[in-house]
């Protein structure tokens, strides 16, 4: 029993270290008050919290749904990690060099509800959050110290408790502005997007690794 309660809060804590630097809600303060500046301090709020629980709910579909979407579009495992891992490396290098204008901030100043576009999608649960729980949907199937269904269990609390931190640092947003100012903001962000390179490096290196190991790999390369 408290082997099974380590693996669980072992696959939380991964969920978490992965998902949180991409869905990485300080960047999204630096972009909420040109996006909200039309709605009153309780409109935004409320848009907010509406924004947590949409990113919520998209991850936990694409992780739920993962495992179909790979053997309907025969996505072998080694390919989805690699290609997830190239995603998050380009989400890492976008933070640390950004560029001059966040690709978000658009004219949605008539716009009342900025709940689900942009904010859950895409920004806080973009292209890079999706790669990385359809891989974390992959390694439920492929880990045997947890039954499945405690294995999504465990990713989709992980989820949860990003989408809260999310939720409690978007609402604090105007003290973290105040607080870390801009170049502090700044800095984290770049700090964040280094580590993203790093999770997106390894993922390439396991489904490199991976694929490598695979008995069926060689054969398919010699016929090539």
């Amino acid at each position: 029993m408290q082997h099974i309660f380590y693996e669980i809060l072992a696959t939380i804590l991964a969920t978490i270290t992965a998902l949180l630097p991409i869905a990485n809600p300080l960047t999204t303060i630096a972009i909420l008050p040109a996006i909200a500046a039309h709605l009153t301090p309780q409109e935004r709020a409320i848009q907010v919290r509406r924004a947590c629980y949409y990113m919520a709910a998209i991850l936990v579909v694409f992780l739920l749904a993962g495992a179909i979407l790979m053997d309907f579009f025969s996505i072998s495992i080694p390919g989805l990690r690699i290609a997830g891992g190239l995603i998050v490396c380009r989400f890492g290098f976008n933070m640390l060099f950004p560029p001059v204008e966040h690709p978000h901030v658009q004219a949605v100043t008539a716009k009342r509800d900025i709940s689900f576009s942009p904010l859950a999608m895409p920004t806080l649960s973009g292209p890079g959050s999706i790669a990385v729980v359809i891989s974390m949907s992959t390694g439920v199937h492929t880990q045997t110290a947890l039954p499945i269904w405690l294995g999504y269990v465990s990713v989709v609390l992980g989820i949860l408790l990003v989408a809260w931190v999310s939720w409690l640092v978007l609402r604090a947003s105007e003290r973290l502005t105040s607080l870390l100012g801009a170049d502090g903001i700044e800095a984290t962000s770049r700090i964040m997007g280094f580590l993203l390179i790093c999770i997106g490096v390894q993922f390439v290196i396991n489904g490199i690794t991976n694929l490598l190991h695979d008995p069926l790999f060689w054969p398919e390369l010699l016929t090539l």
